[in-house]
């Protein structure tokens, strides 16, 4: 299937779109991966969206994408005896070990690995940043805060410490049991929630091998700081502007969110801009203004996809939700005036250039100035696609693997159309294969040309060295 945009669209799947119509349907409205959200929902339930996903991927010969999203470190309070309680500004509050429900005056904190390093003056951010408290004693059983804002706190409400960098691992006991489920079932991107540091993504790498691509959701102030040795290590990275932009100054958030892109744009990683993109739709069947300008800017910024999470998952319009980030995509893409990264592309060419990124620069430069209708890269591992797409080039670009998870995997990547085909056995065939494709997904027209990049001899990961020049021939013409 053919998009008529380069930026990706990333829909979580949940209790409004786990059937076959509606994932088909959020598939034909635009949706190129599907996200499995391991905070929710059964084992059972994530294995039947993938068998679904997967036979989308058979109906409509289209390789399909399926990120697994462990649930991470999760900090959370206690119940209350009477569900939710009032505080008021200036007053104490425990939190404590004690399992028994809480009051007014405490209730339960089940993180004792963490209590040690919560000295006085800390400050703990509760429910998404609406309640603020202020550690002034801490023993190993209990934290006595004061509250610095009237505010009502209920069960088991979520937990932000900005300042701290906590000592547990982004792997929890769970997402380690989570994690060899989602690699059985084939996820082909494993998300890794509340990273602080490189150490993080190395740890989950050890676990995964060579069995999926990992993406590092950046939602901590420590994760910032270490954005670059993160980048370098990961597959991809996820801006996860919900808690993040909990832990850090909001004004400080939309500086931050290009900084990362342009760091991802460097080196060429998947980039992936989420939260609260069309949040009002879960509810409404329309965006607010805001929000078609906040997922505008991200495809403005150079963003590789943007993401759906409640708004596809819980919502109540979630086929529309894709087709509005599909339509705002599309409306930033044919804005020749303003939306160029190509100049990008230029200025962020490493001084230093091995022979693969020397035959993607030259494919691009071809390709624009030949009037070429798509870059078609022959890749085993991908790796040569990932710096075509890098380039962003005004033109399609066909990613052919003769690796099935190659193909999938790529499906997150800018102006990528993945394709899953045998790998060629000489020029002639590769030929042949790529205008076979092209004609099929009507990208191209008898008569157009194609600029077409592989590595000789065939079949060999990293020897991308060949770049050619071809015209896409009619059938009746074929030998």
């Amino acid at each position: 299937m053919k998009r008529n945009r380069k930026a990706k669209i990333i829909a979580t799947l949940g209790p409004k779109t786990s059937n076959a119509n509606v994932i088909e349907k959020l598939f034909k409205a635009g949706t190129d991966v599907f996200r499995l959200n391991f905070s929710h929902g059964t084992i059972e339930d994530h294995r039947k969206n993938i068998e679904y996903v997967r036979l989308l991927e058979e109906k409509y010969d289209h390789s399909s994408c399926i990120l697994a999203d462990l649930q991470g470190p999760k900090l959370r309070i206690g119940n209350f005896l009477n569900k939710k309680v009032k505080l008021k500004k200036g007053q104490k509050f425990i939190l404590d070990l004690n399992n028994e429900p809480g009051d007014k005056n405490r209730v339960n904190f089940p993180h004792k690995d963490i209590f040690d390093i919560l000295t006085p003056n800390t400050i703990i951010l509760i429910d998404d940043g609406k309640i603020k408290m202020q550690i002034i004693k801490q023993d190993d059983k209990s934290l006595t805060s004061e509250v610095l804002n009237d505010c009502e706190i209920s069960d088991n409400k979520g937990v932000n410490i900005p300042d701290a960098i906590l000592p547990i691992s982004s792997l929890t006991s769970k997402d380690k049991i989570d994690l060899n489920k989602a690699i059985d079932m084939g996820a082909d991107w494993i998300a890794l929630s509340f990273i602080q540091s490189v150490d993080d993504v190395i740890e989950l790498k050890k676990l995964i091998g060579n069995k999926a691509a990992i993406i590092a959701k950046i939602e901590k102030p420590s994760a910032v700081k270490n954005i670059k040795n993160i980048i370098q290590e990961a597959d991809g990275i996820m801006i996860a502007r919900g808690d993040l932009g909990v832990e850090i100054p909001p004004e400080t958030l939309p500086a931050i969110q290009k900084k990362i892109i342009n760091e991802c744009r460097k080196v060429g990683k998947p980039v992936v801009v989420a939260t609260q993109m069309l949040e009002s739709m879960i509810d409404n069947p329309t965006p607010t203004r805001a929000e078609a300008s906040d997922v505008a800017n991200a495809i403005y910024d150079g963003a590789d996809a943007v993401m759906l999470s409640g708004e596809s998952a819980i919502g109540n319009f979630p086929v529309e939700a894709v087709s509005m980030m599909n339509k705002i995509i599309e409306s930033v893409e044919i804005d020749k005036e303003n939306y160029d990264l190509s100049g990008h592309s230029e200025n962020l060419v490493s001084k230093r250039i091995n022979s693969t990124e020397a035959i993607t620069n030259a494919a691009y430069t071809i390709a624009k100035n030949a009037q070429a209708k798509a870059i078609i890269t022959f890749s085993v591992s991908g790796g040569t696609t990932l710096r075509m797409s890098k380039e962003r080039a005004p033109v399609q670009i066909v990613g052919i693997s003769p690796n099935l998870a190659t193909s999938r995997k790529l499906q997150i990547a800018w102006g990528v159309n993945s394709c899953h085909a045998e790998d060629a056995n000489d020029t002639k065939e590769m030929v042949s294969i790529a205008c076979s494709i092209v004609k099929n997904k009507k990208i191209a027209e008898p008569g157009e040309s194609v600029v077409i990049t592989a590595g000789i001899p065939f079949g060999n990961a990293g020897s991308t060295n060949l770049l050619r020049i071809a015209e896409v021939i009619a059938d009746k013409d074929l030998n």
